[in-house]
């Protein structure tokens, strides 16, 4: 009980503030400053990109980031919009809309709200393994179909006029009949802040070129007049504390965010998950991935609170506290604090920002995502995994980023259900010394005469008992001669109970029995004598033989020679790696 209402469950990331150490202070408040320049005018952008007011990009960052440095486990991760997560939004949104901006909004903050509560209720129900569900390859796909998506998009900012298709293809093929609709200004600050961001990152790269950029490029307006130059600019922004709002629209359009957003939720905890276990794994700490899920459900709601939008880990703002040295979570804290100063004393000078600035700083953020070239690359070491990410990256493209995720999620479910209904499994032998290992990886290894040692590399379940029965069937048909005993390695398959799996022991016993073959399980005894017992299956002379590990049902058969050193008791013996099935099959 008293482990439930301790601090450390609930915000281990204010424990970790209250041991604070000294030394860290500098590297934080460097880094946390770092930071917020980077935030700020990619915030602003994003917020274009979601199709709401630039404020609402700042609102994104404040309470969110304050949430993340009391509720999270990750010393280094930042928490703040993000590419992708602002795509889906506006995908989904922006149809329900139908062009009311107030509603728009609204829309907003209900479905980043619905977000932090499938966030909030997965780390209930300890989800956390969420995070290895959409695997890498998965991800891969969907971020440089996302990206692509981004930069087409951000065109009609660039270029000055505005897309009448709403998909991505079709924007593509229409690309040429727009060359003669180039506002020729817009072009021009376009290219303008194109060349100091790349100028900023090849002469002075520890400066924030996207901060730098739009200060440029604003300058440059305010000295112009953009109404002389008919350049479209972000406008007056409205800063200070944001007023309550109550949603008003029909509940109907609720049901339609619930789907999305769950969506939403599970794209948003596997990105962050993996910029905060690669920054955990390169500082030497761990991260709680249940924590992780409620830090960032909490992180969502306080922006649904404070009016903003959906938020998720920000791997370019990390990269950035952690290059500056930063320790804690009070970057976080640095950084919010400046951001909040900026949007309640100092929004004037954002007015000046041209939307086509801001269009280069996302196509220059969604540039950074795309990894085209690791993608292609998946084919010479995973050839199902190059193609699980492409399949993913021309479904974003094509159908759009919702289906896209939506596809993305089923992918990882069929692949995780591929590998537990069809893993992997291994014969086993023994070396001149009496030791267990794989069959054909060592020609020392050799099968055991009138013996066949199987194990099955996945737990034993409804939808995978039919095919172990058939694997060992057909092992058993392919042997020269028929071997007196078949032990079956208990370890790795049989975890749970299941009626359907101990059914299919009972048929492959008789099966076996009618050969002439008998049945050994080796390890797990007492759990499988109590399982078989309630199953209704033989145990013993009459039955199937159990012993406690692979030697001593080898021993019971009078194969097994002691090795010149016994292995110690409790040790677990050298085995090999798992064998695919096309090289099992030719041992």
């Amino acid at each position: 009980m008293r482990d439930f209402f301790s601090l450390a469950r609930w915000m281990p990331g204010l424990v970790a503030l209250l041991e604070y150490q000294r030394a860290w202070l500098l590297p934080d408040l460097r880094a946390g400053l770092s930071v917020a320049a980077v935030a700020l005018p990619v915030a602003i952008a994003y917020a274009e990109l979601a199709g709401v007011g630039a404020v609402v990009g700042l609102y994104s960052c404040i309470l969110p980031m304050l949430a993340y440095a009391l509720f999270g486990t990750s010393r280094q991760l930042i928490i703040g919009p993000d590419a992708a997560t602002c795509a889906v939004i506006a995908a989904v949104v922006t149809p329900l809309a139908a062009g009311d901006a107030a509603r728009h909004w609204q829309l907003v903050m209900t479905m980043t709200a619905m977000t932090g509560f499938w966030c909030l209720i997965a780390s209930r129900f300890k989800l956390g393994v969420l995070a290895d569900f959409l695997s890498r390859p998965i991800l891969l796909g969907l971020l440089n179909g996302v990206a692509i998506t981004i930069m087409v998009g951000q065109l009609s900012s660039i270029f000055g006029f505005t897309f009448d298709e709403s998909e991505l293809i079709e924007r593509i093929a229409a690309a040429p009949s727009y060359l003669a609709l180039i506002h020729w200004p817009t072009l021009g600050i376009s290219l303008l802040t194109l060349a100091v961001m790349l100028a900023c990152r090849r002469y002075r790269p520890q400066w924030p070129s996207s901060m730098l950029a739009l200060a440029v490029a604003a300058a440059l307006l305010w000295g112009l007049g953009p109404e002389r130059a008919g350049i479209m600019v972000v406008g007056t922004i409205s800063g200070g504390i944001p007023s309550l709002q109550i949603p008003e629209f029909p509940p109907g359009l609720m049901r339609e965010l619930v789907l999305p957003a769950l969506n939403l939720a599970m794209v948003s905890f596997v990105s962050m998950m993996l910029t905060a276990r690669s920054f955990a794994a390169k500082n030497g700490y761990d991260i709680d991935a249940d924590k992780e899920f409620r830090a960032l459900g909490v992180a969502n709601l306080a922006s649904a609170v404070s009016q903003g939008f959906a938020i998720s880990g920000a791997d370019s703002r990390t990269a950035v506290n952690d290059a500056n040295g930063g320790k804690s979570q009070l970057v976080s804290i640095v950084a919010a604090t400046v951001i909040a100063l900026v949007t309640f004393f100092l929004t004037a000078p954002l007015q000046y920002i041209p939307t086509a600035a801001l269009g280069i700083v996302l196509v220059m953020a969604s540039w950074s995502l795309i990894d085209l070239r690791g993608q292609w690359a998946l084919r010479h070491s995973d050839n199902a995994a190059f193609w699980l990410a492409w399949i993913t990256f021309v479904s974003v493209l094509f159908m759009g980023v919702i289906p896209g995720i939506t596809l993305a999620v089923l992918l990882g479910l069929f692949q995780f259900l591929r590998n537990v209904m069809r893993p992997t499994d291994q014969l086993m032998g023994m070396n001149d010394e009496g030791v267990v290992h794989t069959l054909g990886h060592n020609e020392e290894v050799k099968a055991v005469t009138g013996v066949l040692i199987y194990r099955f590399n996945s737990p034993l379940t409804y939808f995978n008992a039919a095919y172990f029965k058939r694997r060992v069937l057909q092992l058993l048909g392919r042997e020269p001669h028929p071997p007196k005993c078949l032990i079956i390695d208990a370890v790795s398959c049989f975890t749970h109970q299941d009626i359907s799996v101990m059914s299919m022991v009972g048929e492959l016993h008789k099966e076996l029995k009618r050969r002439g073959i008998q049945l050994l399980m080796a390890g797990r005894r007492s759990q499988m004598t109590h399982w078989l017992h309630q199953a209704g299956i033989r145990v013993g002379e009459d039955g199937i033989l159990l012993y406690p590990d692979l030697y001593e049902a080898l021993r019971m058969t009078r194969c097994y020679r002691e090795p010149e050193e016994p292995v110690a008791e409790g040790e677990a013996s050298p085995v090999a790696p798992a064998l695919p099935q096309e090289r099992l099959a030719e041992s």
